[in-house]
């Protein structure tokens, strides 16, 4: 499998324009979802399905507001890993901007059940999430 990784993980990547989200220190009303947040960021995101099942593919719905006087620049990555095993996912999943903030994250697959940490970089900003998969 050419797409399989190793021990360390690749992050999905999307190179994005200087108008990827909302402006730095407006309003951005963020959409439904679980919220991370950091003084710099935040982010909510969603499954589709909202359930996810041991091997079964799911895609991550993602908006992206900067807080005042942070101004990220270039690009958005996003994985998952299992830290107690100490690997990720076997597939990338891929980034596509939606616009205003928004993004489509398709070819996510937890393999196996247990704590899973979805990690969500942007502008040098790092936000993870865990959940567990039964």
């Amino acid at each position: 499998m050419e797409e399989r990784r190793g021990s360390l993980r690749r992050s999905a990547v999307a190179l994005i324009g200087a108008s990827w989200l909302c402006g730095a220190g407006e309003a951005c009303e963020l959409p439904p979802g679980a919220r991370l947040e950091s003084e710099r960021l935040a982010i909510s995101y969603r499954t589709v399905p909202a359930e996810i099942g041991v091997g079964e593919q799911f895609e991550v719905m993602l908006a992206v507001c900067p807080k005042k006087n942070f101004n990220p620049s270039g690009e958005i990555k996003a994985d998952a890993s299992m830290p107690e095993h100490k690997h990720g996912m076997n597939y990338r999943p891929s980034v596509a901007p939606l616009g205003a903030g928004r993004y489509r994250s398709q070819g996510w697959l937890f393999h196996m059940p247990g704590r899973w940490e979805f990690v969500f970089e942007v502008g040098g900003e790092r936000l993870t999430d865990s959940v567990r998969i039964e």
